[in-house]
């Protein structure tokens, strides 16, 4: 039998750093939500556990223990004592290091195929495995839109009313998250909640405190962002996460396809998709 999951790509409407704290880690205030495209994960019980890595990024991930879907399978695994098999095939769909949660989202698929494979129960009973994972991996086992705070341990589901019309655009530079952090040196304030059930405008009110020291790293971060931008219908162009990768939200599904094919014209090296998010 083989249990497949959808490993969606996480998106950082807003990403407020409020400060760091005395054991490195930063204090965050985020709105996320997750997208139409991402990985695909495929479990098989198998002899021994070991992970295939297929897809357009492929080349840009570990194919070893290293990668956090078969840290993931070790991790469940020791927490329930079973020392099972499982063979994770990974269709890498999404560029690694670029901000969308990508390995994260793939742990938390992991986690919840493995729920499936060996009947464990729902898949949110483990929350300390998730958190043992990364801070990201929590969110992205509920899979929908969340407040998060705390260092993304603290999830507040959230209900968009209507889908967002998304571009994602990744100029193909890799962006180590640990790096942005370290050259943010700029605090701010947490997001005010919003008065209106509409989250367009909460995400217009918010902001990514680490994009200023992401264009510092990868200058083409300030390409993306200006060409999003000047697309017609955009309502706001932001970075993702610790970027590279920026997101454009825009007024109709019509207007982000539109965007989508006149960005991949000037850049057709560029990673380019359009993509509803709830």
């Amino acid at each position: 039998m083989t249990i497949r999951e959808f490993a969606a790509a996480k998106v950082n409407l807003f990403l407020h750093v409020l400060g760091r704290r005395p054991d490195g880690y930063h204090d965050l205030d985020s709105l996320v939500v997750f997208a139409s495209v991402g990985d695909e994960i495929m479990l098989t019980a198998s002899p021994q556990t070991e992970i295939s890595v297929t897809g357009p990024f492929a080349d840009d991930v570990p194919g070893d223990d290293s990668n956090l879907a078969i840290r993931a399978v070790q991790q469940l695994g020791a927490a329930l004592g079973r020392p099972d098999g499982v063979h994770v095939e990974l269709v890498k769909n999404l560029p690694a290091a670029a901000g969308l949660g990508g390995g994260s989202a793939d742990a938390a698929a992991v986690l919840r195929g493995l729920a499936r494979l060996w009947e464990t129960g729902p898949s949110m009973a483990f929350p300390a495995v998730a958190q043992s994972l990364g801070a990201d991996v929590p969110v992205c086992l509920r899979s929908q839109a969340a407040r998060i705070t705390g260092i993304g341990e603290v999830v507040e589901p959230m209900v968009s009313a209507v889908p967002l019309h998304l571009v994602l655009v990744n100029c193909g530079v890799p962006v180590a998250t640990p790096t942005v952090f370290a050259a943010c040196t700029a605090y701010g304030a947490a997001a005010i909640d919003p008065e209106s059930d509409d989250l367009t405008f909460w995400i217009r009110a918010g902001r990514n405190d680490l994009e200023a020291s992401a264009i510092s790293l990868v200058v083409e971060v300030r390409d993306t962002l200006s060409i999003l931008r000047d697309q017609s219908g955009c309502l706001v162009a932001r970075m993702s996460g610790s970027g590279a990768t920026c997101f454009g939200l825009f007024d109709t599904a019509d207007a982000s396809r539109a965007a989508r094919t006149a960005i991949a014209d000037v850049h057709p090296d560029w990673w380019v998709v359009a993509t509803d998010a709830h």
